[in-house]
């Protein structure tokens, strides 16, 4: 391409079929980026492609097919430690599209001291080992697309997705594992009426979803909801530049044009007031800190971000941040780690799921075994039972459910 750029003949489309091995593709030379100009020098793709086709992702554009393809999880381990940063972000469509590669990342991962964070469907919490060990490696934040909160838009998109009446339970199992979650909604589906503003920014609040991103419904060229939209002449215009989700760009089905951009950016103020970010404060204080000061970065990202990025000062606002979410991090795993159950071998050699095999015990404590009778388990929460001095957790728990509208939290009054 640059090839004919130079010599004038740029051709209106290239076709490059995804063919060669992904593994033999080299790594970026991050050493060359200015570290103090960027929140991360460590950006990552460990996996190409995504297993789903909605109608509105521009994935699922007429001709397009990216093969999904990972790349060996001991050289995406060697890529962030030869970075030496101490925050990664892997920037795949769909990280935990295979659930086994993700378990073998996580396990290549787990002995660095970086936290990261990935965009991830919302299944991946039907098996919450895989939560765990995401959470053990390293994994501070996830991205996901919920996308809406009505299972028929759901259908409409072809959204393979858990149920929305499930989405509270599967952000808990997150939260649980000290995962911070970063919501993705969009607006403007067939099967939203001009209430959807309002219920959608009360279920934020009530989910305590750490941040949360809009967008407006936008018809791709060469999506199968670009095709409907031109079937049933609900275009707007086919100005390209505004084909960017943050503005509107069809009609829309229950609400006027105007009202759904005004809806849009009701959510962005209303995500950002001073209750909403009170109100989604997570359950324990000790993780207040960090929480409230990216909430509030991002807060005034608008103006703020221009002036750090002019002046080279954007590793420096965002490394305070990273330090404090590495210590909610490690406590965290702490926490993980100390209530994993001790199971004990036939030889009476006590392992850990997580840490392996122990040394085996000395014979005073062998002995001991062999006269009281032997433990099947122990744990903080073990056969003593949990009020027992010697069982106890030594740390604070989650709540076991999240109420569906904090009292903290006013009603949202709506957009208009």
């Amino acid at each position: 391409i640059l090839h004919d750029v130079e010599e004038g003949r740029l051709q209106r489309r290239y076709d490059a079929p995804f063919q060669p091995d992904y593994n033999r593709d080299p790594p970026p030379r991050r050493d060359l980026i200015p570290r103090n100009a960027f929140l991360t020098s460590t950006s990552v793709i460990a996996s190409r492609g995504c297993r789903n086709r909605c109608s509105f992702c521009y994935l699922a554009t007429d001709g397009v097919h990216t093969p999904y393809a990972v790349r060996a999880p001991e050289d995406i381990a060697r890529q962030i430690r030869a970075d030496r940063q101490p925050m990664a972000v892997f920037v795949d469509n769909n990280l935990g599209a295979s659930r086994g590669y993700l378990r073998r990342l996580c396990a290549a991962l787990r002995p660095l001291d970086t936290i990261w964070t990935a965009a991830v469907t919302l299944d991946v919490t039907d098996d919450h080992s895989l939560v765990r060990e995401m959470s053990l490696a390293g994994c501070a934040g996830v991205f996901i697309g919920f996308e809406t909160l009505n299972d028929e838009n759901l259908v409409s998109a072809r959204k393979r997705s858990p149920r929305a009446e499930d989405y509270e339970r599967r952000v808990r199992i997150f939260h649980d594992h000290g995962i911070q979650i970063n919501g993705s909604f969009v607006v403007g589906f067939d099967g939203d009426r001009r209430d959807v503003f309002t219920t959608l920014a009360q279920w934020i609040d009530a989910a305590r979803l750490e941040c949360a991103t809009f967008h407006i419904l936008t018809p791709y060229p060469g999506t199968p909801l670009f095709r409907q939209m031109e079937e049933e002449g609900r275009l707007l215009h086919r100005n390209w530049a505004l084909y960017d989700t943050t503005h509107v760009v069809f009609r829309p089905k229950h609400m006027a044009p105007e009202e759904l951009l005004l809806g849009y950016e009701w959510l962005y103020r209303r995500l950002f007031s001073h209750p909403s970010i009170w109100a989604r404060r997570p359950s324990a204080p000790s993780e207040w800190p960090a929480y409230f000061a990216g909430a509030y970065l991002y807060k005034h990202a608008n103006w703020l971000w221009p002036f750090l990025i002019r002046h080279r000062l954007v590793h420096v606002a965002w490394r305070p941040l990273v330090e404090l979410a590495r210590r909610r991090h490690r406590s965290t795993r702490h926490r993980l780690l100390r209530a994993e159950p001790i199971m004990l071998r036939a030889d009476m050699t006590p392992t850990f799921p997580s840490l392996g095999t122990r040394p085996a015990p000395s014979p005073e404590r062998k002995c001991h075994r062999e006269l009281h009778g032997p433990l099947l388990s122990a744990s903080p929460s073990g056969p003593a039972g949990p009020s027992h001095p010697a069982r106890r957790p030594a740390h604070r728990g989650t709540p076991p459910h999240i109420p569906s509208l904090p009292a903290s939290a006013p009603r949202a009054r709506g957009p208009w």
